[in-house]
């Protein structure tokens, strides 16, 4: 029931309608603006609560609307905040424009219908709604204020939600609705969310009051409506997907290629039983004529309309700075080289990228447009007006320009690099391939006992070592060895199966002792492999140093393929999808993932338009050029396992660290001084503490994680649809208890946030400068074949050799500009623990909760700055040494090398 209030009368004016204005008539009062309390930081991917729901005025309706105020009532002044979008409402484009305007000055902008958590005591049906239309009274800066006066019987109830419809002809983007006049203080409704136009859908969108219930708890009067609004998300799995949708559902990969265009761009379908991998959101586009398994590109990929953030101002930073350097920068760059395989001459050459830069030509967009989208990588010339191309140098090279040549440097990355998960512990000595060696050759490596204890320098046997774990390695050998011939038929590149051997030094550095590199037997030639060491002349140091860029190369493919796109971006989409499709936005889990998945479709979708697909950028750019995405496929296959995304499961499978109970973290580190591991722990445990409280609020025993239907819906979708090629696997966790909910979620969060961070933000740092991290080698080994011409060169002059088999100069170019903006932080940037869901700060206990975890990582920002201060810890401070802040909480906008975002973002 509603408590009594004190009513209060408004006058409503007389409005005319201008196009950009609306003026009071004279003699009448303008409208009493109450100040509607406006979100301090919108998301235009927050669904928070926004769903279309079914529901048809009729004339009783419109009487129970307008009660007479005589009567038990309340006045109820409802205040909705509405975005200006880009092309969207009010952008001044079209007939609709007119028409809208027309709408707003008869004061029927906005059907607002407010709905009641209780049923109706005499019907047991839900209660009528009480309607009314919302004006458009103001404008202030970019946002729009319509108001709505509403008269709600005191036997209406508490109010749970309200259902709009939008009688624009466009789509409008409404921030919150504030609800005013009741006892207890305003009702605040955050939507967050785009709402069609009538015309375009006559469905209603439906946005619920700021509060989280499990199924089970839900208010009779909401019942219907949580579970239609799923209904509705989920669709029907038929048609093309209109921009308007918000539908989620799975398809496979069957988007990448292009065969219709040319046969050499056909790509198989990844997803089944062939090239298992995760699913990504259906679009229903047509399917190609000459493969009906693939489906036809656009220009434009589908993702549900709140889960895109192409429209609304100042949200747009990383999107179209991405989109601009792939389809405007880039085709200057090939412009201006011409030459696709013209490589650098001299190293000189390299260092005038950062000093000199490259002249681009004049772009068909106008003057200046480059400069004003890629302020950091264009520059314009004040006299001539031409744009050059010149890259800043990355903090890396900035601080020791030749650390990259140094072996201290490649051994110090493997641990606090760009790519810290792949180094393993060595459990077993000698190495052995698993692959079938009538196909690939013999399976023993060539790396002996005796050239292990010859490059310790005879300190210890190969026994002693393992014992004492100071052998790791980076294996790459069976992973790249079945792709090799295939990568070599291709023009521009080649591949090997490899293996890197490092020793743990007294200082708790690793230091590479030996490279193995394997082409595996073919029809014509027998297998052959070869162990490359330091060496201590001139030819063994400089074919040390080329062996060095094929595994740097191997590593970059590894890192951009498997480590960042497929177990951050590409195995989070299923997360999003089986969340919206199974979970209510009353749903308490639902809004704690929400802010962890923020624009990570919308990434996703512009990475298989441009980035993956067909002649892309990876395949252009990385050794194994179009058989990149396929690669990554078989990763999935043999190495992706959920239970080994949390970090203390990854880094007790790669022997990196044991459970340990009176550890910090319950976890001993086998390398101490091991930077990613020490601070992803702090932050782990950070996020593992806040989840916990979170659950254990709404969870308080384990029936109720066991009886939560929509809980058990989400999570069995992820695996039987998201993930449906490994759906049978027997390490997926079960939600039996609070603990096995609280280790999922933190797991899922720790992937989209810390892992995420820890790999991509520090992409320009270590790879702008591309001798230290080459996505591709172009020449083989000079010594697999001693009768060539490419031998006589390195002969004569091996640093030619070295730059002969780097990127060319439009691949190093291309990469260096994707990687400059993979790296930016926006200026919109959401980061852990900064700005809490509305849902959290309404529940003293949450917030008290969501403030502990804040303030503990601001904890963790000033323990991490004091560990890159500590001289004793070689990997992370010393001469000339970035110091490790990939996983500092917090961060300005642009290339920092810190900061750690709620969501996979870019």
């Amino acid at each position: 029931m509603l408590s009594p209030q004190v009513y209060q009368t408004y006058r409503a004016p007389s409005l005319t309608a201008f196009p950009n204005s609306l003026i009071p008539t004279p003699g009448h009062e303008c409208f009493l603006l109450r100040p509607a309390r406006c979100t301090p930081h919108t998301r235009r991917s927050d669904t928070a609560s926004g769903r279309r729901i079914s529901s048809t005025p009729t004339k009783n309706n419109i009487r129970a609307a307008v009660t007479s105020t005589t009567e038990k009532t309340v006045a109820v002044k409802a205040i909705v905040t509405v975005k200006l979008t880009v092309g969207g409402l009010f952008s001044n484009i079209g007939l609709s424009r007119g028409l809208d305007d027309l709408a707003d000055m008869f004061g029927k902008s906005l059907l607002l219908e407010l709905v009641s958590t209780e049923l109706d005591p005499k019907t047991g049906t839900e209660r009528v709604p009480v309607q009314a239309f919302a004006g458009r009274p103001s404008r202030d800066g970019d946002m729009v204020k319509y108001e709505a006066d509403l008269v709600v019987g005191k036997d209406f109830g508490v109010v749970g939600g309200v259902m709009v419809t939008n009688e624009h002809h466009k789509e409008m983007h409404l921030i919150d609705i504030v609800l005013n006049g009741f006892a207890n203080g305003p009702i605040s409704i955050e939507c967050n969310s785009w709402v069609h136009a009538k015309s375009d859908d006559p469905e209603k969108r439906i946005f619920f009051v700021n509060r989280s219930y499990l199924p089970s708890q839900t208010p009779s009067g909401l019942k219907r409506l949580r579970s239609k609004e799923l209904e509705l998300i989920r669709g029907n799995g038929q048609g093309v997907r209109k921009s308007i949708d918000r539908i989620h559902d799975y398809d496979t990969y069957n988007d990448l290629g292009d065969p219709d265009s040319k046969p050499a761009l056909a790509r198989p379908v990844l997803g089944g039983k062939d090239h298992p991998y995760p699913r990504r959101c259906r679009t229903g586009r047509s399917r190609c004529k000459t493969d009906p398994l693939s489906e036809t590109r656009s220009s434009s990929v589908y993702v549900p309309r709140d889960e895109a953030f192409s429209e609304v101002k100042q949200v747009t930073f990383s999107a179209k700075t991405l989109r601009s350097v792939v389809h405007a920068l880039l085709p200057s760059i090939e412009t201006a080289l011409v030459d696709p395989n013209l490589g650098f001459p001299f190293f000189t050459d390299i260092d005038s990228l950062f000093n000199e830069g490259i002249t681009l030509p004049k772009p068909k967009e106008p003057a200046g447009v480059f400069k004003l989208l890629l302020p950091r990588l264009v520059k314009a010339i004040a006299d001539g007006g031409e744009d050059i191309l010149l890259f800043e140098s990355p903090a890396m090279i900035e601080r020791d320009k030749f650390s990259w040549f140094r072996d201290e440097e490649f051994g110090r990355q493997t641990l606090a690099g760009l790519n810290p998960m792949s180094i393993e512990l060595v459990t077993e000595f000698p190495f052995k391939s698993k692959l079938d060696p009538k196909i690939y050759g013999p399976p023993e490596s060539a790396i002996t006992k005796e050239i292990v204890e010859r490059e310790v320098k005879g300190i210890m046997t190969v026994e002693e070592a393992i014992k004492r774990k100071k052998l790791f390695i980076i294996d790459y050998h069976d992973l790249y060895l079945p792709y090799v011939h295939k990568v070599r038929e291709l023009e521009g590149t080649t591949l090997y199966g490899s293996r890197t051997l490092f020793f743990l030094t007294h200082q708790g550095t690793l230091m590479p002792i030996a490279i193995e590199l394997t082409r595996p037997a073919s029809p014509t030639k027998p297998q052959w492999k070869q162990v490359f060491t330091p060496g201590i002349d001139s030819t063994s140091c400089w074919l040390w140093k080329l062996a060095k860029a094929h595994v740097c190369a191997h590593d970059a493919g590894y890192h951009q393929l498997v480590i960042h796109w497929l177990r951050t971006h590409c195995c989070t989409e299923p997360y999003i999808i089986a969340a919206n499709r199974q979970l209510s936005v009353l749903h308490p889990i639902y809004k704690l993932l929400h802010p962890h998945f923020r624009y990570t479709m919308e990434i996703n979708a512009l990475a298989r338009e441009a980035l993956i697909n067909a002649g892309g950028i990876i395949e252009s750019c990385f050794s194994p050029k179009s058989y990149s995405i396929e690669l990554s496929s078989v990763a999935y296959d043999k190495l992706w396992r959920f239970d080994l995304q949390a970090l203390p499961g990854d880094l007790i499978h790669r022997g990196m660290a044991v459970e340990d109970p009176t550890a910090e973290h319950g976890l001993k580190l086998t390398i101490e001084d091991y930077p990613f591991a020490t601070d992803g722990l702090l932050l782990w445990s950070a996020l593992k503490e806040w989840v916990t409280e979170y659950v254990t609020h709404y969870y308080p025993d384990n029936g109720q994680v066991t009886s939560d239907t929509e809980l058990q819906a989400w999570w069995t979708e992820v695996q039987t649809k998201g993930h449906e090629d490994k759906k049978d696997e027997p390490w997926w966790p079960v939600l039996n208890t609070t603990g096995d909910l609280i280790q999922v979620l933190t797991t899922i969060i720790w992937v989209t946030a810390g892992h995420h961070a820890a790999v991509n933000f520090g992409q320009y740092t270590y790879g702008g400068y591309f001798p230290n991290r080459p996505t591709i080698t172009r020449t083989n080994m000079p010594v697999e074949d001693e009768s060539t011409e490419e031998f006589k060169r390195f002969w004569s002059r091996p640093e030619s050799a070295m730059l002969e088999c780097f990127p060319s100069q439009i691949q190093a170019t291309t990469v260096m500009s994707i990687l400059d903006v993979l790296s930016s932080h926006s200026p919109d940037e959401e980061y852990l623990g900064e700005l809490p869901e509305s849902a959290w700060t309404d529940n003293p206990l949450m917030k008290a909760a969501y403030e502990k975890f804040s303030g503990r990582l601001k904890e963790i920002e000033g323990i991490i700055d004091a560990r890159n201060a500590d001289p004793n810890l070689k990997n992370r401070t010393g001469a000339g040494i970035v110091p490790y802040e990939l996983l500092k909480p917090s961060s300005k906008p642009g290339v920092t090398t810190m900061g750690v975002p709620n969501s996979i973002s870019i």
